[in-house]
């Protein structure tokens, strides 16, 4: 899928606030708001967009959210051979204290970024995950004492140029389709 500067734009809003309208979104996208529902939606059906959601603020205990531990967990596992990294993988996935999954090269096998409400649920997760495999060799875990920067946004390059144009002006340049 070709991207223009109005999608690249529309992308990097979105990835600052998902919960803008659409008249608010195409105002500060700088085009219509027809085109800029349509691009939307194009951009979601594609697979661009892989989905929509709310960053909650896991310190705002006083709001009601459950406080918990953060940790980021290596795992090496004994043999790497394809279906038992498969099986592992699919088995971690579907945990719901798994926020974050990847599989890493030069050093463990398996980075995971997990959330729990507390030790006995560190405890818990260990044992469903890791204890009862034989195929894992070795988990080290590193809980976080304080988040100091959180920010999951994916960086939108022209192609090319480095990044998108953020400014008005430098999206003034578009299409006369897009208005």
């Amino acid at each position: 899928m070709e991207l223009d500067a109005i999608d690249r734009r529309i992308l990097e809003l979105l990835q600052d606030d998902c919960a803008l309208s659409n008249q608010e979104l195409a105002a500060k996208a700088l085009t219509s708001a027809p085109t800029c529902l349509r691009r939307v939606k194009r951009l979601v059906d594609s697979g661009v967009v892989e989905r929509r959601i709310a960053i909650l603020a896991p310190d705002r205990a006083d709001a009601g959210l459950v406080t918990g531990l953060s940790a980021v967990i290596e795992v090496t596992l004994d043999r790497q051979a394809v279906d038992l990294q498969a099986t592992f993988e699919a088995r971690v996935a579907q945990d719901a204290a798994v926020q974050q999954m990847y599989r890493v090269a030069s050093g463990p096998d398996f980075v995971l970024i997990v959330w729990v409400e507390d030790m006995a649920g560190y405890q818990a997760l260990a044992q469903r995950l890791f204890t009862t495999d034989a195929n894992v060799r070795n988990v080290k875990t590193y809980f976080a004492v304080k988040r100091l920067k959180f920010e999951p946004r994916i960086p939108v390059m022209a192609p090319g140029r480095g990044a998108a144009p953020t400014s008005e002006a430098a999206v003034a340049g578009r299409d006369a389709m897009d208005l």
